[in-house]
């Protein structure tokens, strides 16, 4: 590995476990066996290692996302597609998913919360524009679509999180689980 891609890991990993705000500049280079000059020519700041490690690791979360929130006619399909999406995505990049959470839940005026916050923006239109394209066939989510959108990636999220501590199993019984009591949920009043 060359110095950036092992920066880049060596901040995930920090970032992962104690928060972008608990880690600093030296303790990243430090790990990553450079020098802090060395972060600073690839990255010119912690912001633009963060930037860098966003683009490159979320990109292909959104991406799956995408894909997985296409409606065909069949919303619980569509759904349990979409929870395939989050906890593969999730299970394949752990400590990843673990900061960007982490960050999504820092507060607004924070540097990580501003540089995570668009790019999960970017699910929730995928997934609002999914309860939008079933409304022909659904009716009654004429008008709550983005409210379910954030419901259902937060309720994902929480499986997620569950998972990442140990207290649940990403399966697909987990999946059916989740979309049914989602289901329940959306269809009624």
């Amino acid at each position: 590995m060359d110095n950036q891609s092992i920066l880049l890991q060596v901040a995930l990993e920090l970032f992962a476990a104690r928060g972008y705000d608990g880690v600093g500049v030296q303790e990243i280079a430090e790990a990553a066996g450079v020098t802090k000059p060395t972060l600073y020519h690839y990255f010119g700041s912690k912001a633009g290692l963060l930037t860098a490690l966003l683009d490159e690791q979320h990109e292909p979360l959104n991406r799956a996302v995408a894909g997985a929130a296409g409606y065909h006619g069949d919303l619980p399909g569509a759904l349990e597609a979409l929870a395939r999406a989050y906890f593969d995505f999730a299970r394949a990049h752990p400590a990843f998913y673990r900061m960007q959470l982490g960050m999504y839940f820092a507060p607004r005026e924070s540097e990580a919360w501003q540089q995570v916050a668009g790019r999960n923006e970017q699910q929730y239109q995928a997934v609002a524009h999914l309860f939008a394209s079933a409304v022909g066939d659904h009716g009654n989510l004429s008008g709550r679509q983005e409210l379910f959108a954030a419901i259902f990636i937060g309720s994902l999220n929480n499986c997620i999180a569950l998972w990442l501590n140990g207290r649940v199993d990403l399966n697909d019984e987990l999946v059916y689980r989740v979309v049914r009591q989602f289901q329940y949920g959306i269809y009624s009043g």
